[in-house]
């Protein structure tokens, strides 16, 4: 199987429910086995906590992938971070860098990177998110590789337009730099709103962004992330895994 197709869920999808074997029990429920944990199901500043949570998940049979999405501002608290995810024994976590302090944060986090052998994907989150668009991100990777790369999002990817936020371009514009998906879609009104949908029945091209992933040697983590329905959302969780085996194996 290849990394691309290797995927679990973010457990932001289950954020209405707060406790970690429930949420266990609806990661199998979907038919998938890993999961990323976000600060919604656990306090990354606190480590000794955090073991008993990754409990929970390896006793349900639940592999925890990655954490995050973190936010690295250059507080040495952040170091946390890691220490939680080699706890897991994550090799990623999935992060946001900040306009005002990412020339502080990136040193910083290449080091815990290369102290705890884990990478580090820059999450992009659309337009009006700092690192949402390519230049940015590019940018942003060049002062931090090869610990950090890229996390597409591939929902949040397209919301600054098909111009730039095409992911089957990107899957080829960054090959080598991506390091986490999260494979998630939405569609759009006619005045931009986005709304999530089963990933593959809305804007993204699922098969041929696969394809791009695949071709550029992906061998990351990766996630599908459904971020309606939050008192409900295994239906459409199982859609979403049903659509990815249907439509790309």
């Amino acid at each position: 199987m290849s990394a691309a197709l290797d995927y679990g869920v973010q457990s932001y999808c289950y954020r209405n429910f707060k406790d970690n074997a429930d949420v266990a029990r609806k990661v199998l429920e979907i038919g998938v086995d890993k999961i990323e944990v976000c600060a919604v199901h656990a306090d990354f500043n606190d480590p000794q906590g955090w073991k008993e949570i990754v409990n929970i998940y390896r006793e349900a049979g639940v592999s925890v992938v990655s954490i995050g999405v973190q936010s690295f501002s250059g507080q040495n608290s952040e170091r946390d971070f890691f220490e939680c995810a080699a706890i897991a024994g994550a090799k990623h976590i999935s992060c946001h860098f900040q306009l005002d302090s990412y020339t502080r944060a990136i040193p910083m986090v290449r080091r815990w990177c290369r102290e705890f052998d884990i990478r580090v994907g820059i999450h992009c989150h659309g337009g009006y998110h700092f690192g949402g668009q390519p230049s940015v991100l590019k940018h942003l990777i060049g002062l931090g590789e090869p610990e950090v790369g890229l996390c597409i999002d591939t929902a949040w990817a397209m919301q600054i337009g098909p111009g730039q936020g095409d992911p089957v371009q990107w899957a080829k514009d960054f090959a080598g730099q991506i390091y986490s998906v999260h494979y998630k879609d939405f569609v759009f009104d006619r005045d931009g709103q986005w709304h999530d949908t089963v990933v593959g029945q809305g804007t993204l091209d699922l098969k041929g962004f696969v394809e791009g992933l695949e071709a550029g040697g992906f061998d990351g983590m990766a996630v599908i992330e459904y971020e309606a329905d939050p008192e409900d959302p295994v239906p459409a969780l199982k859609a979403c895994v049903e659509a990815m085996r249907s439509t790309v194996g």
